[in-house]
C-alpha cells in the first residue's frame, strides 16, 4: 500500500493548498489506492521524519521501501503508471515533463515571492517596498505562459497530463492570477473540474476535519 504524508493541522489560509494535494492528485488519476500518515507539529523535525524528507516538509512517498520527496518526482513517478499523467509516445511525454518541470521552475517561485509576502509579511516595510517588484515579475511569467497556451485546452493540446496537474496547482495559490487572466482562469477550472482533482481535495480536507 502506498502510504504520503501529511500535516494533521494546517492554517486555514493552506488547507487545500498544502503540496500533498498534488500527490494525491496523481493517485486519483492513476486509480492508485493509498493511505496517509498525519503528522502532528513538531513531527516533521524528528530525526526519523529528517532521514526520509531531510527539509521537513510533506509530502513523503513510500511504497514497497522505496521513499520519495519532492512532488514533482513523485508525480513523475506516479505517472509510470498511467498514461493520462504521462503518455507513452516519447514526444508527448517529454513534453509533458517539460511543462511539469516548468511549473515547478518558472512558475512558482514567481508566484510564492508574492505570496509569501501578502501572508506572513504585508506590514514590514521592506516587505511593502519589495512587493510592486515582485508582482512585476510574477506577471511577466504568467503572461508568458498564458501566451504560451493561447487557445489550447491543455498546455500540450488537447490532453491533460502531469504538467497540467502540476501547473494548475501552482495557478491555485494566489486565487488574483484567476481574476487577472481570463485564459488562466478557464485553463484551471478545465483542470480542477476534473473528478480526480474532486476526490483528492476532499481527502485532503477530509484529515484534517478529522484530526480536528
Amino acid at each position: 500500500m502506498i502510504t504520503i504524508s501529511a500535516f494533521a493541522w494546517v492554517p486555514d489560509f493552506a488547507k487545500g493548498q498544502v503540496r500533498d494535494l498534488r500527490v494525491r492528485w496523481a493517485l486519483e488519476e492513476a486509480g492508485l489506492p493509498y493511505k496517509t500518515h498525519l503528522l502532528e507539529q513538531g513531527d516533521q523535525d524528528k530525526p526519523d521524519y529528517r532521514a526520509l524528507q531531510p527539509f521537513g516538509q510533506v509530502p513523503v512517498f513510500e511504497e514497497d521501501g522505496l521513499s520519495l520527496f519532492e512532488t514533482g518526482a513523485i508525480v513523475l513517478h506516479i505517472g509510470e503508471r498511467c498514461e493520462a499523467l504521462l503518455p507513452k509516445e516519447a514526444k508527448a511525454r517529454a513534453k509533458a515533463q517539460q511543462w511539469l518541470v516548468a511549473a515547478l521552475n518558472s512558475i512558482e517561485p514567481f508566484i510564492m515571492n508574492v505570496a509569501l509576502i501578502d501572508l506572513f509579511y504585508a506590514d514590514e516595510e521592506w516587505a511593502k517596498l519589495r512587493r510592486p517588484s515582485a508582482v512585476e515579475f510574477m506577471n511577466k511569467r504568467l503572461d508568458a505562459l498564458s501566451s504560451a497556451l493561447g487557445d489550447k485546452k491543455f498546455l500540450d493540446g488537447d490532453n491533460f497530463t502531469a504538467g497540467d496537474l502540476v501547473m494548475s496547482t501552482v495557478l491555485r495559490i494566489l486565487p488574483a492570477i484567476a481574476e487577472r487572466d481570463p485564459c488562466l482562469a478557464a485553463y484551471i477550472d478545465r483542470c480542477t473540474s476534473r473528478p480526480a482533482f474532486s476526490r483528492a481535495l476532499e481527502a485532503q480536507l477530509g484529515d484534517f476535519r478529522e484530526a480536528a
